[in-house]
C-alpha cells in the first residue's frame, strides 16, 4: 500500500446557516485502504463524506484528490469525477425503482456512454460476484433489503472507481444481512484496489476497516496524517 494519500482534506469547515456541521476537519485515505469514519448521529460524519466526495463544497479548507484541488473544480467537473472515479453506497440503496436490478447496476456505465449490451454484461458480472444475479431481472420492490443493498454495492463497483463512499451501508439491514453485505463489499473493493470511506456508528461494521477516525461535534483529527 502506498504511503501517499489518494484523497486528503485539511481544515475543512462547513456550516448550514448559523449551524456548524464541520469545524477544522482533517482526513486522508490511501489507495486500497478502508477507513471507518465513526461518531454519533449529528456529529458531522455525513457532512464530511459529502464534502470529500465533491457533493457539497466546503466553506473553507483544502481538499485534494490524486494531486488535484477538488475545491477549484466547477460543479460540472466535480459531477464528471463522481461518475468516473467515485462510487457511492447509501443506507437505503437508492436504487431506481422503475429499473430492473441489472439496469440499475448498468446505469453508471450508460451515463458514461457505454452501449447497453456491454454495460449490462458487466453489470451481470458484478451481480454474480455479489451473489445476486438471480434477481437481475427483478425490480427493487420485488427483492429483499439485503439483496437490494448488494445490488447497490454492485452499482458502486461496476465503473471500477478509485474511491468508494459508503454512508451507513448496513444501517437498514438486520445483523446477518449486514455482515454478509460488508463481507462481500470489502472483499470486492480490496480486490479492485479501491479506497473505501466507510461512515458508520456501528463497531461491527467498523471492524471491517483498516483503521478508524472519530468525528465529534464536526471536528475530526486524522492523526495518522497530522504531519
Amino acid at each position: 500500500m502506498t504511503t501517499v494519500p489518494l484523497l486528503k482534506a485539511v481544515g475543512l469547515t462547513k456550516a448550514y446557516g448559523p449551524t456548524p456541521a464541520l469545524s477544522d476537519a482533517d482526513f486522508a485515505i490511501r489507495a486500497g485502504e478502508v477507513v471507518a469514519v465513526m461518531g454519533p448521529s449529528g456529529s458531522g460524519k455525513s457532512t464530511l463524506l459529502h464534502c470529500i466526495a465533491g457533493i457539497v463544497r466546503p466553506d473553507s479548507g483544502t481538499l485534494t484528490y490524486d494531486g488535484r484541488d477538488l475545491t477549484a473544480l466547477s460543479d460540472t467537473a466535480r459531477s464528471a469525477l463522481r461518475r468516473t472515479d467515485f462510487g457511492f453506497v447509501f443506507q437505503f440503496g437508492q436504487l431506481v425503482p422503475e429499473l430492473t436490478c441489472v439496469e440499475n447496476v448498468a446505469l453508471p456505465l450508460r451515463l458514461n456512454g457505454e452501449k447497453r449490451k456491454a454495460a449490462e454484461a458487466r453489470a451481470l458480472e458484478w451481480l454474480a460476484r455479489l451473489e445476486v444475479d438471480p434477481v437481475a431481472a427483478k425490480r427493487p420492490g420485488e427483492i429483499s433489503g439485503g439483496q437490494g443493498q448488494r445490488v447497490a454495492v454492485a452499482r458502486a463497483l461496476v465503473t471500477a472507481p478509485r474511491v468508494i463512499f459508503a454512508d451507513e451501508p448496513t444501517g437498514a439491514l438486520d445483523s446477518l444481512n449486514g455482515e454478509r453485505v460488508m463481507q462481500l463489499f470489502t472483499e470486492a473493493s480490496r480486490d479492485t484496489g479501491a479506497a473505501v470511506v466507510l461512515v458508520t456508528h456501528e463497531a461491527r461494521v467498523a471492524a471491517y476497516s483498516d483503521r478508524e477516525v472519530v468525528v465529534r461535534d464536526g471536528s475530526v483529527r486524522d492523526t495518522e496524517w497530522a504531519a
